[in-house]
């Protein structure tokens, strides 16, 4: 049997059937790695104008390129003239190097959206004050801008400066909810806008909105508290085997070596990174809860 694990007869066998998928999937190969390195800049530069931050994009494309097929190029040379391990590194580098700024902008959007609706529980209270003072919403709304902070601030300021060159207030909510998806900044929206055409009381509405801000926010916290322990333990099972390596490796490097120089063992430990990937992916659809 180890005849079939000779590096003569794998690398060939491993390259026909590389052939023979990208004539078969070819067009199929190549949409698929435009979304996944440059198809990620057009969602990058999306998110980053919804914050309304500075676009540049050709910084963004440069990075993009930089964090994937640079990051993949230097761990490629770093295993030379290792080529099978060096080319196994460099194209996982390079997978996780085209995903990395995206998730990372994702990850400050998110962040931006939570702190946009727990910063509506004070905004709503500003406002209703208001309105109770005789005051309209857009007034109101100016209001919290001149007092809050961003990104509240920010947003309430797009919607004003929006009506100012003509848009209805409206159309400003509505685009408004569209620049943060959240249940809770739908629901204002919603209420502005049928209260507007139907009449009611918004303060009352707006302190309705507000309780119910605050009491999803405790189920959250209630969820993420007793979630915690699953994603704790989800990440240190994840790194326990990159941690067994390196102790091998630094204690009797001789036994794990085999482990990178010979195919049966690059088979075994491009196995083990993609259930490790699968492992860790699972375990945080597990502990994530929606409310």
């Amino acid at each position: 049997m180890s005849f079939l694990f000779n590096e003569w007869i794998m690398i060939p066998i491993f390259g026909i059937c590389v052939f023979v998928i990208v004539i078969l999937w070819a067009d199929k190969t190549i949409a698929w790695l435009h979304k996944r390195s440059l198809g990620q800049r057009d969602q990058v530069l999306k998110l980053m104008r919804v914050m309304g931050m500075d676009v540049n994009e050709r910084r963004v494309t440069i990075l993009i390129l930089l964090c994937s097929f640079g990051v993949g190029a230097l761990a490629f040379l770093v295993f030379w003239p290792n080529v099978i391990m060096g080319f196994i590194f460099g194209a996982s580098l390079t997978i996780a190097g085209w995903q990395l700024p995206l998730l990372v902008i994702r990850l400050i959007y998110e962040k931006r959206c939570t702190a946009f609706v727990d910063q509506m529980v004070d905004g709503l209270t500003i406002m209703a004050n208001g309105i109770k003072a005789g005051s309209n919403p857009q007034e109101s709304m100016k209001r919290v801008v001149e007092i809050m902070g961003n990104p509240i601030s920010q947003e309430f300021s797009q919607v004003l400066y929006q009506m100012q060159v003509g848009d209805s207030f409206e159309s400003a909510l509505n685009d408004l909810g569209e620049r943060i998806p959240r249940p809770d900044v739908q629901m204002f929206v919603t209420a502005i806008n049928i209260l507007k055409e139907t009449g009611g009381n918004l303060a009352e509405t707006f302190q309705t909105i507000v309780i119910t801000i605050r009491e999803r926010q405790k189920v959250e916290k209630k969820i993420q508290a007793l979630t915690a322990q699953g994603l704790m333990q989800g990440i240190i099972v994840s790194i326990i085997p990159f941690i067994l390596m390196g102790v091998f490796f630094m204690v009797d490097p001789a036994f794990i070596k085999p482990m990178f120089s010979t195919t049966l063992g690059l088979v075994l430990l491009f196995a083990m990174l993609a259930l490790q990937i699968i492992g860790g992916v699972v375990i945080k659809k597990l502990v994530t809860i929606k409310v």
